[in-house]
Formats: C-alpha cells, sequence, structure tokens
C-alpha cells in the first residue's frame, strides 16, 4: 500500500489530484501539510485525512507515509524534494519540476545517488485524449508527420488577479520562476517530447510587452526534434481573444486539438473530417496517480522520469534565456 502525505495542499489539490490518491487501488492519503495550520487542519477535516501538519519534515518523517506528493508553488520543490529523497521516500512532484534545468538536475542526481523513485506530473500523458493521438500517429493516420504549430494566447491580468494571493504567486519571478509560460508550457512541452522524443535545437524569444508584471508575457519557441520534426510555438498572455490551438502537420492530413479548452481531437486526410470526443475527467490526475502508484509498487515503469521532467526545464530555459 502507498500510503501518501502532501506537502502544499492548496488549490490545484482540491479537485484536481487529492481525492484520487484514496480512489486509485493500493493508495491512500494519510497526511496533509501546509504551512498555516488552521488551512491544513481544515482540509484534513473535509477530505478526511487522517493526520494533518504545518511543518514538511514533520510529515516526511511521518513513519506511516511512504510516499510524498510535492504541490507547492516551484521554489520550494527542490528543497522539499531533496529532504523527501534523503529521508528515502519516493516523489511525485508538481509540474513545472522546479525553477530551473539545473535545480531540476540536482533533484535527478539526488535520485539516482539514493536509489529512491521520482515521477514528474505530467499527467496528460495518461489521458485518453492524448493517448489517441499517440496511437493515430503511431498507426501513420496522418502520414510522416512533418510540422506541429501551436499558438496559445490568453487576455491580460485583471486587477483583481493581479491583487489576488491565490493566483499572484504565479506572476512573481522568485516563487514560480517564468510566470505563465512556466505554469502552463510544461503540460504541452511535455506532451511534445513524448510524442517526438528528444531535442536536437531548441531556441526561442521571450518579451515583456503588456508591462503587468515582472516575467515574460510573450514566448516565441522553436524546435527540431532529432527525427527532423520542427515545432513551432508562441504563447501571449496579452491578447485581446483566448486562442489554444495545437496542429501536427503530416504529409497525408493533419490533426487538431486543444490542451485546455477542448476535449476533441480532429483528423483531417483525403478531404474527410473525422472528430474523436473525449469526457472530462472527475479528477485529472487521477490515470497519472494510478500509473504512479504501480511504479511505486514495482508493477509498472516510470510514467514521466525525472530526467524527462529536467529536460523539460531545459526547453523553457532556452526559449526564455
Amino acid at each position: 500500500m502507498i500510503n501518501w502525505g502532501i506537502i502544499g495542499c492548496g488549490d490545484v489539490t482540491e479537485v484536481k489530484s487529492g481525492p484520487a490518491f484514496n480512489k486509485v487501488p493500493g493508495s491512500k492519503l494519510v497526511a496533509v501539510m501546509r504551512r498555516d495550520a488552521a488551512k491544513a487542519a481544515d482540509y484534513a477535516k473535509r477530505h478526511n485525512v487522517p493526520r494533518w501538519y504545518n511543518d514538511a519534515e514533520a510529515l516526511i518523517n511521518d513513519a506511516e507515509v511512504n510516499a510524498i506528493y510535492i504541490a507547492t508553488p516551484p521554489s520550494s520543490h527542490e528543497a522539499y524534494a531533496l529532504a523527501a529523497i534523503k529521508a528515502g521516500k519516493p516523489v511525485y512532484v508538481e509540474k513545472p519540476m522546479t525553477m530551473s534545468y539545473a535545480a531540476a538536475q540536482n533533484m535527478v542526481h539526488a535520485a539516482d545517488a539514493a536509489n529512491v523513485k521520482l515521477t514528474v506530473a505530467h499527467y496528460r500523458r495518461q489521458w485518453p485524449l492524448f493517448q489517441k493521438i499517440r496511437s493515430l500517429l503511431a498507426e501513420k493516420a496522418i502520414g510522416e508527420v512533418r510540422l506541429v504549430q501551436l499558438t496559445f494566447c490568453k487576455q491580460p491580468p485583471t486587477a483583481a488577479e493581479l491583487s489576488d494571493e491565490k493566483l499572484l504567486w504565479r506572476f512573481d519571478p522568485a516563487i514560480a520562476g517564468g510566470g505563465l509560460f512556466h505554469d502552463l508550457a510544461p503540460h504541452q512541452l511535455d506532451i511534445l517530447y513524448w510524442l517526438f522524443g528528444e531535442a536536437a535545437t531548441v531556441n526561442g524569444l521571450a518579451l515583456n510587452q503588456g508591462g503587468y508584471y515582472a516575467v515574460p508575457d510573450l514566448v516565441n519557441g522553436q524546435i527540431l526534434f532529432r527525427n527532423k520534426i520542427v515545432f513551432t510555438g508562441s504563447w501571449c498572455f496579452t491578447a485581446a481573444e483566448a486562442t489554444d490551438e495545437c496542429v501536427i502537420i503530416g504529409s497525408e492530413g493533419s490533426l487538431r486539438f486543444s490542451f485546455f479548452t477542448h476535449n476533441s481531437i480532429t483528423l483531417q486526410r483525403n478531404n474527410e473530417t473525422t472528430r474523436f470526443d473525449f469526457d472530462r475527467l472527475q479528477h485529472v490526475q487521477q490515470p497519472m496517480i494510478e500509473a504512479v502508484v504501480n511504479y511505486f509498487l514495482g508493477n509498472a515503469a516510470n510514467p514521466c522520469t525525472a530526467a524527462e521532467g529536467a529536460e523539460i526545464m531545459r526547453w523553457m530555459d532556452e526559449m526564455v534565456k
């Protein structure tokens, strides 16, 4: 049985992940930690968690806890992961893996040296929608992949968002690293890695056009994969209208989908259009948590290795440097 302890039981754990730990076979949530003791106690009460802490070391050293889920902002991922690894407890860490490629490498090396399991929460890999995309590509449904084009735009933040403590940390480079790009792009870039493999070159540019906060609000990135597939992506967080579209263009057709907005895939080939629709998941991380539990129990491979998570950090570093 995997007995989980959560470090950072904030909003992301309310529905997306937290309840799933008690719904997966071989898994149980036994303790949670948050620096605000009252909020930690409230979370534990509402989710029927036996114990709560306001100190991470106390949770890590809880004898009943044998696996750690780190769901804090990125600035503390490295320190908490290293502490859990030192205690010999496997780690499931939120994305972005940490603040930088260098910090991610520290986590990789520590886990390898201690022979402790470490998985990164790139949970879209386990969604039926992205599993279907992968199978369509394997079946050559669009022939040979040539080009991938991504456009992701959001409207600028409102005054209320810029003053909301629950949201404000995402715009703070000392806490989040690179703002909304670092918060959202890992989901997209990891799927590209999972679908197309290693990059030969990565480059890009990053600007702050709107002046709403101290981190980039526009990023343009390019990847040449080792298999000669080319990716171009644009992220703009001060646009007039929201856009969320990715197109995989092949020699015989194309696949069109979104990462955050729609739960469908559009396949175009030979002047015919086929649409695949998928139900929304109640707990978006549940399929990944099940895969992680199986890995921690020794029944399956790592669904997203620390080295893979670090590689995504390297790509982002290259795009914004």
